[in-house]
């Protein structure tokens, strides 16, 4: 009875860290279950790319005002071409054979580009739909040598630290077999950078805040018909999204606050020796459900 005694303190002791062992055990596999059930952190992501359309306005700024356009907008007649069916087929066909030719290239000549081709794709960009008809939309053009070089710098810096540390294995495998990196010669090289910015709001004539509805959407469809413009004009870019560089490049051309940069297109003809992947696009069942 008196061993036993002496021994129950020990016999405590032990049963005492086996409870703590399996608590701790216990703990650990809830932490590892709630980690996998948690949405993988994504720190490039890029807060410029986000759209803060759904984001409402300070109470004080978005209040039920004028916003800028007429009480009631006048409408004018209007009347649309209209071609025979087999024009209509004709045209589609001729269309889609033209912007099938399209390609990103990234080996662009140094060979000038008219400057009225680049202002009538802004123009025909600039005809595109928006939320409310705000136009939130501002394409800056570089060509000046010393400040293509400078956005040159900025973006080859950040997206070095994006391939490496930011992007992941995956996204930048996925890229090594397209033969991308973060080296991007064609900032200098091409006649001209357009760089597209999102209005996220405007100003009113009283200097409140204007909404500016669906400004990602917007912009984005502005972008598209700016792509399909330039292939029409025969000049070749490819679409860059420079994650993370946008303040900086905000800062540098001298943008205001509520623009946030969305595309960075290199403008210009292929260089001689241009190369590009040999990819195909999904066939139009793949692309199209008809109900």
């Amino acid at each position: 009875m008196a061993l036993f005694s002496s021994l129950t303190p020990v016999f405590i002791a032990i049963i005492c860290v086996l409870i703590g062992v399996i608590m701790k055990k216990t703990n650990g596999e809830k932490e590892k279950r709630d980690t996998k059930s948690k949405h993988p952190s994504r720190p490039w992501v890029d807060e410029d790319l986000k759209d803060g359309t759904d984001h409402p306005l300070e109470e004080e700024e978005g209040d039920e005002e004028w916003q800028g356009l007429e009480e009631n907008v006048a409408h004018v007649p209007f009347t649309g071409e209209r071609y025979s069916e087999t024009e209509m087929i004709k045209r589609s066909q001729t269309f889609y054979e033209l912007l099938n030719k399209r390609r990103s290239v990234r080996f662009l000549s140094d060979e000038p580009v008219p400057r009225e081709v680049i202002d009538n794709v802004i123009r025909t960009a600039g005809t595109s739909p928006s939320g409310a008809h705000t136009e939130p939309w501002t394409f800056v053009v570089v060509q000046n040598p010393d400040l293509k070089h400078k956005i040159r710098e900025i973006v080859e810096e950040e997206e070095e630290i994006n391939y490496k540390k930011r992007m992941g294995d995956r996204w930048v495998n996925d890229l090594k077999r397209l033969r991308t990196n973060w080296i991007k010669e064609y900032l200098d090289t091409a006649p001209y950078l357009i760089l597209i910015f999102k209005q996220v709001y405007g100003r009113l004539p009283n200097g409140k805040k204007k909404t500016h509805y669906y400004n990602e959407i917007s912009v984005s469809i502005a972008c598209g018909i700016l792509l399909a413009a330039l292939q029409n004009a025969g000049l070749y870019t490819v679409t860059s999204t420079p994650l993370n560089c946008g303040p900086q490049l905000r800062v540098l051309l001298q943008r205001p606050a509520n623009e946030k940069l969305l595309l960075l297109l290199p403008v210009g003809y292929p260089k001689k020796d241009a190369t590009v992947p040999a990819l195909t696009r999904k066939p139009l069942e793949d692309i199209m459900v008809v109900m």
